[in-house]
């Protein structure tokens, strides 16, 4: 019989069935991992269900009834969507400045020799080990020192300062793949090391900085233990529902919290298809 009649037939032959007890040990890894989803997803689904509620007091605690009177005027409560636009703009600002500072200093760090390198790497590290309640009594005592009045641009202070780190480590893992050999060529074919930066490193390494800056402007938006610390009157998104859990609860609050994770899953869906295209063509 040749080689090829031997692959014939044992292509046709009927696959055996492996006898013995079925395999729990998948089952039971696949239930508790439903089981941590579920854990996971569950405020998140309560949160989108009971912005739809329709409560008779002021605490939107319990399912009262369906309703779309909600979503209809968003903004029916003036102090919300005030601390709802401050959020933003505080997470804007701290974003794209802490996206300049912790790419640059991802870049350094994997680029660059020098002494003290690894105390740079521990400091760079301390922001997402420390306590926030420890960093946010530090800066406090900081801001006091130098005789700044807390408010907006305290809170600004404080969320560069964290927000670097998450920025600079996640740039870094980016950057660590980088093929340096391309700013060789670049520079090689004439091109001066700003143009090659550019041209060349940057369009690279941009995938990684828009994952930080999505993840940096998303800690920023949800912070609240920091920002209780320096934002002296100010009131931002999360200090407003921490406050109005005492007096009301109004949908609206689930309504833009709704609108700000369905407008997150969009950002992140339009990333991820661009980036495929990107790999595709």
């Amino acid at each position: 019989m040749t080689l090829q009649a031997m692959a014939d037939v044992t292509s046709d032959a009927p696959a055996k069935k492996v006898k013995g007890s079925p395999r729990w040990g998948d089952v039971l890894l696949r239930i508790v991992a439903g089981l941590v989803l579920l854990y996971l997803f569950l405020p998140i689904f309560v949160i989108v269900l009971f912005s739809f509620n329709k409560p008779k007091g002021k605490f939107n605690y319990s399912w009262q009834g369906f309703t779309l009177d909600n979503w209809a005027d968003p903004f029916k409560y003036p102090a919300l969507t005030e601390a709802l636009k401050l959020s933003i703009n505080v997470a804007a600002v701290s974003t794209a400045v802490a996206l300049v500072l912790g790419s640059l200093v991802a870049i350094a760090l994997v680029r660059q020799r020098w002494r003290g390198q690894r105390a740079v790497d521990t400091f760079l590290i301390l922001p997402l080990t420390a306590p926030e309640v420890v960093m946010g009594a530090a800066l406090l005592v900081l801001f006091l020192d130098l005789g700044w009045a807390t408010g907006y641009t305290t809170i600004v202070l404080a969320h560069i300062a964290f927000e670097v780190s998450f920025i600079a480590m996640t740039v870094r893992a980016r950057v660590r793949g980088f093929d340096w050999t391309l700013e060789d060529a670049s520079m090689d074919l004439g091109a001066s090391p700003t143009r090659t930066f550019f041209r060349v490193t940057l369009p690279l390494i941009v995938p990684g900085i828009v994952a930080a800056g999505m993840l940096s402007f998303a800690l920023s938006l949800d912070d609240f233990i920091i920002t209780y610390f320096v934002s002296g009157s100010t009131v931002t998104y999360p200090l407003f529902v921490n406050a109005a859990v005492k007096a009301a609860v109004p949908p609206q609050i689930n309504v833009l919290a709704t609108a700000i994770l369905v407008i997150s899953l969009i950002l992140l869906a339009l990333g991820t298809l661009y980036r495929r295209k990107r790999i595709d063509t």
